[in-house]
């Protein structure tokens, strides 16, 4: 067994096993976390072909099973499965075990500063391709979730990213490390947090959020079909 295999494993295996805490209640909302996967994955896929495509990163075969779609290690094509199930049981257990921690305002107002500002960036480093449309994506899927949600999820959105930086440092770590991952630098500014290039950081908040964004619409829905369909 690969190490990218193994990563993924054991990256899902804890909030696997934690699913059926009667509190957060996981495993009652993977229908709605299945359909936010998939849209999301749809979008990553797509940007990760495109990017392994033109060189602006590669994968070391050394330590992946062999097996490719669409010209995508099997294990990439997890990942976009494994790292949201884990990130989003975080984002729950937050909203499960601490529903009064919030802070509607300030992650507003945060949001509104770091909309221009991603921007600003993508924008100013056009042709540097893993920097540019980072976060290019990253400022049109918060401003996305801003004009759809307003300030409603923000406040354990950005309470989750923090806190998963910590599982994110540990697993990115050890794919840029060996590495597993191979990233241009040519592309990107070239400024690593070890071995974690910066951009990661900003790619797994895009990410996060756009999985955070589509299965909160589908609980709204959800929700409100429940709420037509209960007699009064």
């Amino acid at each position: 067994m690969k190490t990218y295999l193994l990563l993924n494993i054991g990256t899902v295996i804890f909030p696997l096993l934690l699913s059926f805490d009667k509190k957060v209640h996981y495993v009652g909302k993977w229908k709605n976390l299945s359909l936010a996967i998939l849209l999301t994955l749809i979008v990553f896929v797509v940007w990760d072909v495109f990017f392994t495509y033109y060189g602006i990163w590669s994968f070391n075969e050394e330590h992946l099973i062999g097996v490719n779609i669409i010209n995508l290690p099997l294990e990439e094509w997890l990942f976009f499965i494994t790292v949201p199930f884990a990130s989003v049981f975080i984002y729950e257990c937050l909203k499960a075990y601490f529903p009064k921690l919030e802070f509607a305002k300030p992650a507003l107002t945060i949001s509104r500063f770091l909309i221009p500002f991603f921007l600003m960036l993508g924008v100013l480093n056009w042709g540097q391709w893993y920097t540019s449309i980072n976060f290019l994506v990253a400022a049109v899927t918060l401003y996305l979730h801003v004009q759809y949600f307003n300030s409603e999820y923000l406040s354990k959105f950005y309470l989750a990213y923090l806190i998963h930086l910590i599982p994110f440092g540990l697993v990115n770590g050890v794919l840029t490390a060996l590495p597993v991952v191979i990233y241009n630098d040519a592309e990107n500014y070239g400024i690593r947090l070890g071995t974690i290039p910066l951009e990661d950081t900003v790619y797994s908040f895009t990410l996060l959020l756009m999985n955070i964004s589509f299965f909160e619409y589908f609980t709204s829905k959800q929700k409100a079909s429940a709420t037509q369909t209960t007699p009064s």
